[in-house]
């Protein structure tokens, strides 16, 4: 591994069958779960590439509040983030397409919203550049009333 940048470690630790707790290096943790063929599908984790698009909701979101907040001073209320991902028929099954859908409250100016979720998906998100090079990542942008 290159010395250059940040080193990010994780521990991944079977609990059982397909059950892992995976825990980060400020303690906290997730549970990650195969499907029933794995040993995992009871409903306990999350499957990996499940928590890919909750990676890359959260990455974007974080993005968007930090554009809004810091550069532009907007008054963001709530933000939503859904993520639906298309896998390849194939093995290893990629995500081919990704529609990532933000939701947002607040007095915020809708270009100002507009521009931030740009510059996320397009500029700053790590997990989104990561996954460009296999999927087509699209995404909308809606400002709630009220």
């Amino acid at each position: 591994m290159s010395s250059a940048g940040k080193t990010v470690e994780v521990r991944l630790r079977r609990l059982r069958g397909g059950l892992f707790e995976a825990t980060n290096a400020g303690g906290q943790k997730a549970l990650i779960e195969g499907s029933a063929e794995l040993g995992g599908g009871m409903g306990e984790g999350v499957r990996p590439m499940e928590a890919l698009l909750m990676a890359l909701a959260g990455c974007s979101a974080l993005d968007v509040i930090h554009i809004l907040e810091k550069q532009q001073k907007e008054p963001l209320g709530d933000l939503d983030v859904s993520v639906r991902g298309l896998r390849a028929d194939a093995v290893p099954a990629v995500y081919t397409d990704i529609a990532v859908d933000f939701e947002a409250s607040g007095s915020v100016n809708p270009a100002k919203l507009e521009r931030a979720v740009k510059l996320s998906m397009e500029k700053y998100c790590s997990v989104a550049k990561m996954l460009q090079p296999t999927a087509t990542i699209t995404y909308t942008v809606k400002l709630r009333e009220g």
